[in-house]
Order: C-alpha cells, then structure tokens, then sequence
C-alpha cells in the first residue's frame, strides 16, 4: 500500500514539474494542481495509513487511532488551492484576451531587457 501511494505522488510531482515547464498558461495551471494533488496525498499519507480506526481517543483505552492534523490539514490545503487555481485561470484569462494567445514569448522578454541596459 506504501509502495502505490508513494509512486502516485512521485508520478503525479514528475507531471505536475513537467507541465510547469511548459510555454503555455494552460498547461502550467494543471502542472500547479497536480503539485497540489501531490501535496494533499502526501499530508494525507503521513497520518498513518489506517483502516476502520478513529480519529480520536476512546475512553475505553484503545491505543491505536488515526492523527487527526493531516486531515484537517489536507482539508485545508484544498480549500486554498481551489482559490489559488481561480485565481491563476482569471490572470491568465485576462493576459489571453489581452494579447490573444497563451503563449510565453521568452525570446523577446530577453531581447527587452538587453535592449534596456
């Protein structure tokens, strides 16, 4: 069970890396969710993969039970990268409507700023 989620972060962190790299806003959205979905599984994860076990201490003295914080965290995390995607895809919405397309133009930001010094 380790060995799966822990090859699916790896997998979903190699393709999240890979489309950030890309010179499209499109890709580069999807690349920073599935940097998030890695993240997410991985807090989720550190809690101690258990099964039919509580989030809490019971009064009768059982010692095993799951850690609560990395499911509050990751309900957390969640929250804050569904905003951060909105906001990505509103700024790049915007500079697409701007310049009519989605590509980053690197080449002439290099050529500015040589031209400039």
């Amino acid at each position: 069970m380790e060995l799966l989620v822990a090859s699916a972060i790896g997998a979903m962190t190699a393709g999240g890396v890979y489309l950030i790299l890309r010179l499209r806003t499109f890709p580069v959205i999807l690349g920073l969710a599935l940097l998030s979905y890695a993240v997410n599984v991985f807090l989720f994860s550190s809690g101690r993969l258990a099964i039919d076990m509580s989030p809490i201490l019971s009064k009768y003295g059982e010692a095993s039970y799951t850690d609560p914080l990395p499911q509050a965290l990751v309900l957390t995390a969640i929250v804050i990268s569904f905003g951060m995607t909105a906001v990505l895809v509103m700024i790049s919405l915007g500079a697409f409507l701007e310049a009519d397309s989605d590509e980053i133009d690197i080449a002439q930001a290099d050529q500015i700023e040589d031209s400039a010094q």
